[in-house]
This record gives C-alpha cells, structure tokens and sequence, in this order.
C-alpha cells in the first residue's frame, strides 16, 4: 500500500509499547503465539524515536491480585502482570531508553482496562509535550493494541498502527482481522520499518536499558550517543523480520 503521509520522526510524535510483559510471552501465564517476535523490530523502532527525540511510551498491565478479569473473580483470563511479579516484569530483550515513561494501568481491581489511555495521565502527558502524533505497537493487537488506537483517535491523535510489531490472542478466529479493520476504517494508518525512510545513521544499543521503573509522566530529554552504523545492518533486520 503507497503511503501518502508523512513518516519523518520528530518530537511531536510518540511511540506507544504496549504490553511487553513476560506473562504475555512464551512461558508465561498468558502467553501469545510468536509474541517475543515483536521484541527486535520494537527495538528497532525504539533506536529510529530515540534518535528523533521523540516521546516513548512503555504500557504495562500492572493488575492486583483480585482484578475482575481473572477467572477467580469471574473474569476471562487466568491471573496474569500481578503487579511486582516477575510476570509483570517487562521482557529482559525490550531496550528501552532513559527517559521512557512507563505506564500502569488496569490497576483498579473493580475495572477492566485495555486501552493505555484508560484511567491514566497519559492524555495529559501526551498534550503537555506537543505530541500530536502516536504510533502503537505491542500486544495484544486484539485487545490493547486495538483499544489504545481507538481511544488515541477519539482524543484528535494522529494514529499510526506498527503493523509489524503486533501479534493478537485470536480468542474467537477473526478476532484479529476484525481488529484491524475497526483500526484502519476509524482513521488509523498502517506502516512497517520498510515504510519509513532509511535512516543514514542509527544509534546502537548504548543508551538503552530493560526494566525501566515507573516516573512521573512528563517527558524526559534523553542524551544520546549515536554511533555511524552500516545501513546493512538495518536491511539485515528487514531481512530477518521478513
């Protein structure tokens, strides 16, 4: 599909990583068929929006114990990102820079909470730093992923979906399908790294980190360091995604 807008990174967007938590991967308590794959192209993104000083988001399902979800208390799921578990831990291969901000939610026991906007400052944050643009990655494409994008075009966002960079549940076939059709017919665009434009120069892992802890929600400068990289190695990840 030709893309006709705009893919120029820069501080008025931000990049949303929803949910890259182990109970969500293999192994986990609720994991998601060929999740961890999303990892090495989010930290491609990840390099491509840090370079660009541009906002980074890191969501995290960060439940209690008793959360209505679980299936003890009714709920769909079996219990899963309880919040200080190892299950909550982001994935140790998610490099997230300095100065990402991390955002709990799904943290009232009597509320359900797909969408990062729910019930957090993140709105606020997002305004309060110019950001007029989101693109959103990470799991679940047919619960988070998806309500994130919706709630990101209710509240006037320019809305980018990573479609390279997601993977879905598929509780019902074709709920992933369906998720992606509601995303593009509400306004969203779709895009892969291939549609961005091939960056002269990336900056390495140096400056990135795991397990980054929850801050306030404001935004952080983050000091760079970039290093000349080959452009193969760029087309090597291209490569291996496809």
């Amino acid at each position: 599909m030709k893309k006709t807008f705009n893919l120029n990174i820069n501080s008025k967007d931000a990049l949303i990583i929803t949910d890259i938590q182990l109970d969500f991967l293999p192994g986990g308590a609720l994991p998601l068929k060929e999740g961890d794959q999303v990892i090495p192209i989010i930290n491609e993104y990840t390099k491509a929006f840090m370079k660009a000083n541009a906002t980074i988001i890191a969501s995290r399902d960060w439940h209690p114990e008793n959360h209505m979800s679980f299936k003890a208390q009714g709920g769909l799921w079996p219990p899963h990102c309880v919040q200080t578990t190892e299950g909550a831990s982001f994935h140790p291969d998610l490099k997230l820079p300095k100065g990402t901000i991390v955002v709990s939610k799904a943290t009232d026991p009597t509320k359900e909470a797909y969408s990062v906007f729910d019930g957090t400052d993140l709105a606020g944050t997002l305004k309060e730093n110019g950001v007029v643009r989101v693109f959103v990655g990470g799991l679940a494409t047919d619960y988070c992923v998806v309500n994130t994008v919706l709630d990101a075009l209710k509240i006037g966002l320019d809305t980018v979906v990573l479609v390279d960079a997601i993977r879905g549940i598929n509780v019902k076939a074709g709920d992933v399908d369906k998720a992606m059709a509601t995303m593009i017919k509400s306004g969203a665009e779709q895009v892969t790294l291939d549609d961005f434009p091939e960056p002269d120069t990336l900056p390495t892992g140096e400056g990135l980190e795991e397990g980054i802890t929850d801050g306030s929600l404001s935004k952080v400068e983050t000091k760079k360091k970039a290093r000349m990289r080959p452009k193969g190695a760029y087309n090597q990840i291209r490569r291996e995604r496809g």
